[in-house]
Formats: structure tokens, C-alpha cells, sequence
């Protein structure tokens, strides 16, 4: 209920009127039964716009920081995530990115659309990065299809650095589902993995129109937090360069 009241009498409103989100593609998340948004991550407010442009919940996984703050703005903020249907997840790897995989199962297996962002963080400069394998993993195991996501504009409302984002126009796009029914009982093979991920993040590219850089997000900031260059592979293809094209399904892969 609380998603509710801050979707269409609290925060909603106001977002609206600062952001005025345009969208196109909006026809492609089904009416019912689950379904992964997968989307470029840009800003914070990513998570919060996207959803008040659909008419059902979106569940994301949120950084377990969130929910730890101290004193009323920490206890403020973990009550807005929880309210607001966010799941924590500890992103130190290991046991902790299986446990958000398996959380992640759960809300597709109750019928709920689960939000992800395969890049695994913020994109350091606007330009979208290579895709981790579990938002693969998820759409594998759960045999629910993957509707590619992309923000436009949140980079420029709100980099990196800045708490409160700037009022401008925001844009939404959603493109058509992806089925990967095709590769259902290879979601251990770690080629088909890396494939299907190569595909959303394509077709997320194709929708955002950013430069592609085939190294993780995460890779990247560190580079840049020790004065390091991100990437020295010369670009090439539309907007940039383009993530490996996924392999033929009738090619033996393993």
C-alpha cells in the first residue's frame, strides 16, 4: 500500500511535474506474470522514474547500504526503500550475488516485474558497459522474458557527484521482449551466459543510442579513481562500439 500512496499521492506527483517523463514502447511490459526490466544505470533517480511511468510495481535490488544509515536520515531512508518494495542485496559477490539471484526468482515466480541493471553500477561517464551475467541467469532459470530498458537524460539531471537531481525532461524506452527459450536448460553453460547478456546489452544499446564500452562499470571507476584510461580499443559500430554478437543457437558452445 505504501508503493502506492508514494507512487500516486506523495512522491509521484512531484516527480512528474520535475522530470515530465515522455515514453515510447511503454505497450511492451506484459499486462501480468513476471518479467525482467533490464535497463542502462545512469542515476539514482533511474529507480524512480521508470516506475511511475508503468501501471504495475517494479521491485529493484538496492545496495544493503540503503538500509543500514544511522540516525533519523538512515532510518528515513531504509523505511522508503522497504515501503517503496527495494530488496537489499550485499554486492560483495560470492554467496551474496547468489542470494539476489535467488531473491530475484522469488519475485518473478510470484508474478512481479523485477528491475535490474545488468551493468552491475552507475556508468562512470554516461556510456554504457559491459553486462554481468546473473540478469542471463535470471531469465534462464526463470524462463520469464527480458524487456530491455532505457533511460534517457537521468545522466545529465543527476551525475555523479550530485544528491539532488536537476528538474528537466526524462525519457523512458522500452523495447520488445526478449525470448530466451531457446537456451532453456543451459543456464550453467557460461558461453550461453555471456551471450545472452551480449544481447540485452545490445538491445538496450540500440534503444539509448550510448557509446558502448566492453569493460564492467565497476573496472571502469576504479581505472579512473587511480588516473588510469577506461578503454584504449578504438570504437567501432553504431554509436560507438557494440558488444560481441551473441552466437548462432544452433552452434555448439562449452
Amino acid at each position: 500500500m505504501f508503493y502506492w500512496v508514494m507512487k500516486h499521492v506523495l512522491a509521484g506527483p512531484f516527480l512528474r511535474l520535475a522530470f515530465r517523463p515522455w515514453t515510447r514502447g511503454v505497450e511492451n511490459v506484459p499486462d501480468s506474470g513476471g518479467a525482467i526490466l533490464a535497463g542502462n544505470h545512469l542515476a539514482v533517480i533511474d529507480s524512480f522514474v521508470l516506475p511511475i511511468v508503468l501501471d504495475r510495481q517494479v521491485k529493484f535490488l538496492g545496495k544493503s547500504d540503503y538500509f543500514t544509515g544511522r540516525g533519523l536520515r538512515g532510518r528515513l531512508v531504509a523505511g522508503f526503500m522497504r515501503g517503496v518494495g527495494t530488496i537489499p542485496v550485499d554486492r560483495s559477490g560470492g554467496r551474496a550475488s547468489e542470494a539476489a539471484l535467488r531473491t530475484g526468482l522469488r519475485v518473478l515466480s510470484e508474478g512481479d516485474l523485477f528491475g535490474i541493471y545488468p551493468e552491475g553500477t552507475r556508468s562512470p561517464d554516461g556510456r554504457l558497459y559491459r553486462g554481468k551475467t546473473g540478469v542471463a541467469r535470471l531469465a534462464l532459470e526463470s524462463g520469464a522474458p527480458v524487456v530491455p530498458v532505457a533511460m534517457i537524460g537521468t545522466a545529465e539531471s543527476q551525475p555523479l557527484g550530485r544528491t539532488v537531481p536537476k528538474p528537466m525532461r526524462i525519457g523512458v524506452v522500452l523495447g520488445e521482449p526478449l525470448d530466451f527459450s531457446r537456451y532453456r536448460g543451459m543456464e550453467h553453460d557460461r558461453f550461453v551466459l555471456r551471450a545472452v547478456t551480449d544481447e540485452i546489452m545490445y538491445a538496450i544499446l540500440r534503444l539509448s543510442e550510448q557509446e558502448y564500452v566492453d569493460v564492467y562499470a565497476a573496472t571502469a571507476k576504479a581505472r579512473i579513481a587511480q588516473g588510469l584510461p577506461v578503454d584504449t580499443t578504438p570504437s567501432s559500430g553504431p554509436s560507438g562500439s557494440t558488444p560481441p554478437a551473441a552466437p548462432d543457437p544452433e552452434t555448439p558452445t562449452g
